[in-house]
């Protein structure tokens, strides 16, 4: 007998839901129901493509499904997510969770409470290379990630830290399942109201250090991860999904013979794909899911620290231009002060 298909609805067309719709449409044990989008036009081209049926109203496709997958700006996740959760519809909610942990919180609760499975979209979690790289991590020391990309006007509403960070953010407390001790961050914006880059250090308890920078200002386009541990350097290449590693083969190294070098070879699914398949797997089977509601907010608690960080030595936009100096203000000495408030007196009185 064949297994039950899950009813999927993408809630948002953009570039993100449209992925999703896309990954959806072809994928057995699925039957992709619709896309929602407030942009009629949008909603239904994906629609015709992918023969589905297009919506405007998150609330019209709802009832017609099993579980959504919420690709709608971060300022409308808590809206859209409470409404599909306490009908009872599983949810796999692109990250960030939300915009403010009070909103994460009332999220995870109503999960618990309707008793359906809440995911956050760390697609980065299921990367092959990161899924292999995890096979030959061991106590890092240190740990550099770069996250680099144009300029990208859609994601102008959030900062490159919710945008862009938070995947590396996700993946720190995954590898190092241990408590930051303490971060040190800078960014600054360039082309919107939010950061665009930003670099932050990390100091973990189990003594690990990283350096992360994410940039949406760069020309070109880079995702890599090195890390450092006593016995290796690992380094992964998230975009083309490779994976090198150096480990010593005795404890004194005096030649490179004394150095394994391996290019491990491996399945290179779309991390999309594996990130629906693990959500229907828990769906299906009433798993916890790996990027869980929990998980999610952890994240989106550290990056939010972040940002308050990097607010607090920033000059904020549009502040108010400085105010022009007086005669008096640009005059140190009290004498010499004095005898420009004079000066002054006597021109105005002479003018009258």
């Amino acid at each position: 007998m064949s297994e039950k298909k899950i009813k999927f609805g993408v809630i948002g067309a953009g570039k993100i839901g449209t992925f999703h719709v896309r990954t959806l449409s072809k994928m057995q044990g699925i039957e992709l129901v619709g896309v929602c989008d407030r942009d009629a036009t949008k909603a239904q081209k994906l629609a015709w493509e992918y023969n589905c049926t297009a919506y405007t109203r998150y609330q019209e496709i709802v009832p017609q499904v099993d579980a959504v997958i919420v690709a709608a700006p971060t300022e409308l996740h808590h809206q859209i997510g409470m409404y599909c959760l306490e009908r009872g519809v599983n949810t796999l909610m692109e990250k960030p969770i939300a915009s403010s942990m009070e909103q994460a919180r009332e999220l995870i609760a109503k999960a618990k409470e309707k008793d359906v499975i809440l995911q956050i979209g760390h697609v980065e979690r299921f990367n092959p290379a990161v899924l292999e790289a995890f096979k030959y991590i061991k106590d890092p020391k240190f740990i550099a990630i770069k996250r680099l990309g144009p300029y990208d006007p859609r994601m102008s509403n959030i900062g490159v830290v919710l945008d862009l960070m938070i995947h590396d953010i996700d993946l720190l407390l995954t590898m190092l399942q241990s408590p930051v001790e303490s971060i040190d961050a800078v960014g600054l914006s360039a082309f919107s109201e939010h950061e665009d880059i930003a670099n932050v250090r990390f100091k973990f308890k189990n003594g690990c250090t990283a350096d992360v920078t994410a940039s949406r200002i760069s020309f070109e386009r880079a995702r890599y991860m090195n890390l450092y541990q006593p016995d290796a350097y690992i380094s992964v290449d998230f975009m083309n999904a490779r994976v090198k590693a150096y480990r010593k083969k005795v404890p004194v190294i005096r030649s490179l013979e004394d150095v394994d070098v391996i290019y491990p070879a491996f399945d290179k699914q779309m991390p999309i794909t594996s990130e629906i398949m693990h959500f229907a797997d828990c769906i299906r089977n009433c798993k916890t899911p790996g990027p869980s509601g929990e998980r999610g907010s952890e994240a989106l608690q550290l990056a939010l620290k972040i940002i308050d960080e990097i607010k607090r030595y920033n000059v904020p936009k549009g502040s108010e231009e400085p105010k022009k100096p007086t005669a008096i203000d640009m005059v140190k000495d009290l004498g010499a002060a004095a005898k420009v408030v004079v000066d002054e007196t006597l021109g105005n009185l002479r003018g009258k």
